[in-house]
C-alpha cells in the first residue's frame, strides 16, 4: 500500500470522492435554496403589509376628497401611510422603490389639495394605482 501510485489511490476512494462531491453540492444547492427562499418571504410579507397601508391611503384620499371627513379625510393622515409605504418598499425587488419614491413625490405636492381639486385627487389617485401594480407584479413573479 505505500507504494501504490496515486492513481490506484484514486481509484480506490472513487466512491468516497464521489460522495463527498455529491454531499457539498447538495449542501450548497440547499443553502441556496434557503436564502431565496428567506427572501421571497420577506418581499411577500413586505408586498402584503404594504397593500394594506395602500388601501388605507386610499381610504383617507376617498374619505378627505368626496366624504369631506375633517377627521378621517384628514391629509396629514396619509403622510403616515406614505412614509411606512417608502420604508417598506426598500424590501421590495426593483421597480417598486422607484414606484414609491413616484408617489412620495406626488403626494409631497398635491396632498394639501385633497377635497378642494379634482386634480390633485386624479395623481393621488394615478400615482397609488400605479404604485399598487408594481408591488402586485413583484409579488406574482415570486418563484
Amino acid at each position: 500500500m505505500p507504494g501504490d501510485s496515486l492513481r490506484e489511490q484514486f481509484r480506490r476512494n472513487l466512491v468516497a470522492i464521489i460522495s463527498l462531491s455529491v454531499a457539498l453540492s447538495g449542501l450548497a444547492y440547499n443553502t441556496w435554496r434557503n436564502e431565496k427562499s428567506e427572501l421571497n418571504s420577506n418581499v411577500r410579507t413586505a408586498g402584503f403589509e404594504i397593500l394594506v397601508k395602500v388601501g388605507e391611503l386610499q381610504r383617507v384620499v376617498f374619505l378627505s376628497h368626496y366624504d369631506a371627513d375633517p377627521e378621517l379625510g384628514n391629509p396629514r393622515l396619509g403622510w403616515s401611510h406614505v412614509l411606512t409605504i417608502q420604508d417598506l418598499s426598500q424590501l421590495m425587488p426593483p421597480p417598486v422603490p422607484a414606484a414609491a419614491e413616484k408617489l412620495l413625490r406626488v403626494w409631497q405636492r398635491q396632498w394639501h389639495t385633497l377635497g378642494s381639486s379634482p386634480d390633485g385627487v386624479q395623481a393621488i389617485d394615478e400615482a397609488i394605482d400605479a404604485y399598487r401594480g408594481a408591488v402586485l407584479a413583484s409579488l406574482k413573479a415570486l418563484r
